[in-house]
């Protein structure tokens, strides 16, 4: 970094022993600072700005760089605002491109383009400041083109998220209503079965009451057939036992009684033959009957 020329001081004090003090710690400091040792530079910049309130502008703004080149950011930020009020338009434009460098990053990028601006203000002769200036510019406008990019891609994102959801909402509500028809299907068809079930339970059920009705009404009639068959056999074997009887009575065996039935049989058979052979009209007057 280019030195800055450290201006005669004016100092509130005119003891020969302070002014000898003052120069002995600026002298110290300036060859600390040219050889690097900014830690050295630092100190004796320090004794002569906050301890010896020195007014010379040139002052802060070495302390300023000494902080900055130990690392010590927040010491050189103060620094160099102080710097930055400076009268001295250089001074001031170079504490002003200080802080613009300082604030060269991604979320002070327009920081760092305001204090730019401001040192072109002051001294326009600072082309170190424009450059800077160039620099931040073009990547702020590359930012807010990425974050432009980066919006639109979002917007897309989001857009391509919003379809993607209807479009699978969509599809939900086709599979459940889907899922409903078929459940509907199924519960329909269930009853049906269920109705066809209870309506052949109960055919059967009829068909079974009928088949008992019927086959208690066979029962019932082959029962009443078996009582009259044996009320019929029971007459028949009294008929007989009095046939019986009665054949004794008159001293007839049952031999004799067949061979008699028989012979009655025959007769009445010979008797209807003879019925059948007669003629069926009477002859006509005056013709012969055969």
């Amino acid at each position: 970094m280019k030195n800055v020329l450290v201006l005669l001081l004016l100092l509130n004090t005119t003891d020969p022993g302070e002014i000898s003090k003052y120069n002995r710690l600026k002298n110290k400091a300036e060859i600390a600072f040219e050889h690097g040792q900014f830690d050295v530079a630092a100190t004796n910049y320090s004794m002569l700005y906050d301890t010896l309130n020195a007014e010379d502008p040139a002052i802060a703004l070495n302390l300023a760089h000494s902080y900055y080149q130990l690392g010590d950011s927040a010491n050189a930020m103060l620094k160099y605002q102080a710097a930055a009020t400076s009268s001295d338009r250089k001074v001031k434009s170079v504490a002003y491109q200080q802080l613009g460098v300082m604030t060269d990053k991604p979320e002070t990028l327009n920081e760092s383009l305001q204090y730019l601006k401001s040192a072109l203000k002051a001294d326009p002769t600072n082309e170190e400041a424009r450059f800077n200036y160039e620099v931040v510019k073009k990547k702020l406008e590359q930012q807010r083109q990425n974050q432009d990019d980066q919006q639109k891609q979002d917007q897309q994102d989001q857009d391509k998220k919003n379809e993607d959801q209807e479009k699978n909402q969509d599809q939900q509500d086709q599979q459940q209503n889907k899922q409903e028809n078929q459940d509907q299907e199924n519960q329909e068809q269930d009853n049906q079965e269920q109705q066809d079930q209870n309506q052949e339970n109960q055919e059967k059920q009829d068909q079974e009451k009928q088949d008992g009705e019927q086959k208690e009404g066979e029962e019932q009639e082959q029962k009443e057939q078996q009582d009259q068959q044996g009320e019929k056999s029971e007459e028949q074997k009294n008929q007989e036992m009095s046939t019986k009887e009665k054949l004794e009575q008159m001293n007839i065996s049952e031999e004799k009684a067949k061979m008699i039935l028989e012979a009655m049989k025959n007769n009445e058979i010979q008797y209807i033959q003879q019925q059948r052979r007669k003629p069926t009209k009477a002859p006509e007057s005056g013709k012969p009957d055969w």
